[in-house]
């Protein structure tokens, strides 16, 4: 090929690969960005009644936030083995959800209080390869759906229709799952996880070996594929911020547990339980703002 063709051939092949990648780029989905979370303060965590979970609860106006612990469960709600109690959630129309695990068994449930005060109990039998535990819940903020997950190292999270709210729920039915996130980053003892949009979870971990991430106690953004229905799975890409705050007069392992993010006020609050004596005097509830 004579040497001005083969100029000509290249400068055509080379617009149509720059056009090509621009296309591609065009219809690609945006990069997710993941957040900044910087620390603004902190309250002392009850260790009987503020030391499993916390959520903000916008109806009725001006409720109180709401704290789980071992002194926060019912005497027969226990006594009927319902012994621990996990992170819990409110819809945005008032309706309050507490998750419920027994020491063995096939179930787990969920306790609703509705905006009328009234409470009822949803019984989740388990699913094949289903964890017993149950150490959070986060209600979607359309209200119909309830995601939870399962203790140690996993790689999904359960999604449920929110008991009380979507239609197809009753108490003397079974609860069903109604679909799967499937993780593209494995995650270790998940205590609790807010909706922050429809499709961007905060989570906290307790993974106590640092090996998933470099660290231990992560704070994780889980940013969705789509809004979790009762239709189909969905997809989490998993993204690591930062560590929690670990700060005690006491040496020793500490938990995280439950967190929480209003969406009035932009806060995102986390628990953070001391290690050894100090659990009574200096466990904490972080504060954090976006930045």
């Amino acid at each position: 090929m004579p040497l001005r063709a083969r100029q000509r051939c290249h400068a055509v092949l080379a617009a149509l690969v720059t056009l090509t990648a621009t296309a591609l780029l065009a219809a690609a989905p945006p990069a997710s960005a993941a957040d900044t979370w910087t620390e603004a303060g902190s309250d002392r965590a009850d260790p009987l009644t503020e030391s499993q979970g916390l959520t903000s609860v916008e109806v009725p106006a001006g409720s109180a936030n709401r704290y789980t612990g071992i002194g926060t469960i019912p005497f027969g709600v226990a006594t009927r083995g319902w012994n621990h109690v996990g992170d819990p959630d409110a819809s945005y129309d008032g309706h309050y959800i507490e998750p419920y695990q027994a020491d063995s068994g096939t179930a787990k449930m969920y306790r609703v209080q509705a905006p009328n005060g009234t409470w009822s109990e949803y019984v989740h039998t388990l699913g094949p390869g289903e964890a017993l535990n149950n150490s959070w819940v986060a209600v979607s903020p359309d209200g119909q759906w309830m995601l939870s997950g399962e203790w140690g190292t996993m790689t999904r999270f359960l999604v449920f229709p929110t008991p009380g709210v979507n239609a197809s729920t009753s108490p003397s039915a079974n609860l069903p799952q109604a679909a799967t996130v499937t993780l593209d980053h494995a995650v270790r003892d998940v205590q609790g996880c807010d909706f922050v949009s429809a499709t961007r979870l905060l989570c906290s971990s307790d993974d106590p070996a640092g090996t998933l991430f470099g660290y231990t106690k992560p704070l994780l953004q889980i940013d969705l594929s789509a809004a979790p229905t009762g239709s189909g799975n969905v997809t989490g890409h998993v993204t690591a911020l930062r560590q929690l705050p670990l700060r005690s007069s006491c040496s020793g392992t500490f938990e995280a547990e439950g967190i929480d993010y209003d969406r009035r006020t932009g806060t995102l609050r986390v628990i953070v339980v001391s290690p050894g004596f100090c659990v009574l005097t200096d466990s904490k509830t972080y504060r954090f703002t976006r930045s």
